[in-house]
């Protein structure tokens, strides 16, 4: 089961990302970002973090260890945004919070250009995407991290953010387990992924009993709602019986055809053409101050 910790200071706010979760530190002298049961995603949000994070954890892959974080709004009054406060009041009790990795850079087009995937890793990454239906890992949204990025330890790739995974929850009448999803545009596609060798692979690890000890970490409240099952665990049920099918019918759904680096250049040129059509003229002389990493960085050095 996850374990539970107490918020005992509130850090900060993290706005890159609609539900606006919050770093704290905990009474295990632990520091984690927390997404809170009151965002505008939604409790299926962080049904989903758990799922899918713990399943990437249990396959091999990397992602920060998770937590139930109990949160008092009180530890947060200082926060300026009237938004955020009513959000922290909306979210007092168990919270879901993720194991901060400190010094981590977010898995960026510019990184990615010097970064090193091998092709299996990609593959276990993009298959693991592919059966929980995760359709925010593109090119333009990784939810990837690199980690550690200093020392001498080499920086490896994390996994974050699955909150939009599990599509199929959000209607479960029309969830087809072997329905395929356009990932064209993942992350990690121009790594020539072997899903192949990863289905091979991991699919024979996701049984049944798997499914159940994982969903079994899920708040009985954060399981309960509008989707017309009687209990929480008539709940836990109907997400093992999809993944478990899911999982059988891999070959409906294992995503394939992946572009290029060069043919992702030119989809962008031709993108980046069209938005700059609709830009005023005086607009259009002014500089794209964002195209190149922090402080001109040569990745290439810290990431090779």
């Amino acid at each position: 089961m996850l374990r539970e910790v107490t918020a005992t200071r509130y850090v900060e706010p993290l706005r890159s990302g609609g539900s606006v979760p919050g770093v704290v530190e905990a009474d295990d002298l632990g520091t984690y970002v927390v997404k809170f049961t009151g965002s505008a995603q939604g409790r299926k949000a962080l049904v989903a973090e758990v799922v899918v994070g713990e399943l990437a954890r249990a396959l091999g892959l990397r992602f920060p260890e998770l937590v139930l974080v109990h949160f008092d709004p009180a530890i947060a009054d200082s926060e300026p945004h009237q938004e955020v406060r009513e959000l922290h009041a909306a979210s007092a009790g168990i919270n879901l919070g993720m194991d901060f990795l400190p010094g981590a850079k977010d898995f960026t087009p510019q990184i990615a250009g010097a970064f090193r995937v091998d092709p299996l890793e990609a593959g276990r990454v993009v298959w693991l995407d592919a059966l929980t239906a995760n359709v925010d890992r593109t090119v333009h949204s990784s939810n990837l991290m690199v980690w550690p990025t200093f020392g001498t330890v080499p920086p490896r790739l994390w996994l974050i953010d699955h909150g939009a995974a599990l599509v199929f929850h959000h209607r479960w009448d029309g969830s087809d387990p072997a329905k395929a999803y356009d990932f064209r545009h993942h992350a990690l596609g121009h790594y020539a992924p072997d899903v192949r060798a990863a289905d091979a692979e991991l699919a024979p690890l996701v049984t049944e009993r798997l499914l159940r000890e994982i969903l079994a970490e899920v708040p009985d409240a954060w399981l309960t709602g509008d989707d017309g099952f009687a209990t929480p665990e008539d709940a836990r049920t109907a997400y093992v019986d999809h993944l478990h099918a899911r999982v059988r019918a891999s070959e409906a759904w294992l995503p394939t055809d992946f572009p290029t680096r060069e043919e992702l250049a030119a989809e962008e040129e031709v993108r980046a053409a069209r938005t700059q059509q609709g830009r005023p003229d005086w607009l259009k002389r002014v500089p794209d101050l964002h195209g190149k990493p922090a402080a001109e960085q040569d990745w290439s050095v810290h990431l090779g």
